[in-house]
């Protein structure tokens, strides 16, 4: 493991993950830094204490995606022959979107400057995405001679719908973060210095709700963003009767009755 992940934790569940290369603007260029966030997210969902994680960038950018002197010189995952690049692909930072967006506790970034690139797909594998004043945004690749092969083209496409995501991907144009809640990139525009605390406080009335219940809210949503409305209320039903029978719809029925603040546990 490297550092080029903090990982902090609190007493609510919430873990907040930065990414910590602020004089590269929190690229993501090199191998291990890829393999390191995959592992995070994978040592994250099976951890049953973690409630919700709150992604953000270290100095004043949340990242600038890919390291264009790398791609100038060759380098990293821009090295070899045309099958080489296409395995480095596989095999490096195509791993992070299977990771993050498949993690099964709720997930929020936290933008605090640029998110450019594979920058803005990292933003966009999150489920919720609330932004600095001083953030921007842009689906660049076009502007490099290359394509989103990082999870771009499906990600912002069912975040924004295909001809807004189009759009910018073919334009590679940037946009402020007032443009970007007004096409709902992001839910929210909150001053820099209060960003992460805001974050961090969406983050824990997450935390609070019942454990169990949020994993299963989140698959349920993700799975049913592409079934058929049968499919989806099939798998509602089987979901809906895992939590009946959990200690987590005990706790939160008796606090209601009772008129109380629910006490759940991990599991």
């Amino acid at each position: 493991m490297t550092d080029f992940l903090i990982e902090e934790r609190d007493e609510h569940g919430v873990v907040t993950l930065t990414m910590n290369r602020p004089e590269q603007r929190n690229a993501l260029s090199e191998e291990h830094e890829m393999l390191e966030f995959v592992q995070a997210c994978h040592r994250l969902e099976r951890d049953d204490t973690v409630r919700a994680v709150v992604l953000t960038g270290a100095g004043s950018s949340f990242s600038a995606g890919g390291n264009v002197k790398h791609m100038r010189d060759k380098k990293s995952f821009s090295a070899g022959s045309p099958v080489q690049v296409c395995e480095a692909y596989r095999r490096g930072i195509q791993q992070i979107p299977l990771a993050l967006y498949h993690l099964n506790v709720p997930t929020i970034a936290a933008i605090n400057g640029p998110a450019i690139g594979a920058g803005l797909d990292l933003a966009c594998m999150c489920d919720i995405r609330i932004a600095s004043d001083s953030a921007l945004f842009a689906a660049s690749f076009i502007k490099l001679g290359i394509v989103p092969a990082d999870g771009g083209a499906w990600l912002l496409s069912r975040v924004l719908g295909a001809p807004k995501a189009l759009e910018l991907m073919l334009t590679g144009d940037r946009i402020k973060a007032d443009e970007a809640r007004e096409i709902g990139l992001i839910t929210r525009i909150v001053p820099g210095d209060t960003l992460l605390a805001e974050a961090q406080a969406m983050a824990r009335r997450i935390a609070e709700q019942p454990p169990l219940t949020l994993r299963l809210t989140k698959r349920l949503l993700r799975e049913s963003q592409f079934a058929s409305l049968q499919s989806s209320l099939e798998l509602a039903a089987a979901y809906q009767a895992l939590a009946h029978h959990t200690k987590d719809h005990d706790e939160a029925v008796a606090a209601f009755l009772e008129k109380r603040s629910p006490h759940y546990q991990a599991h």
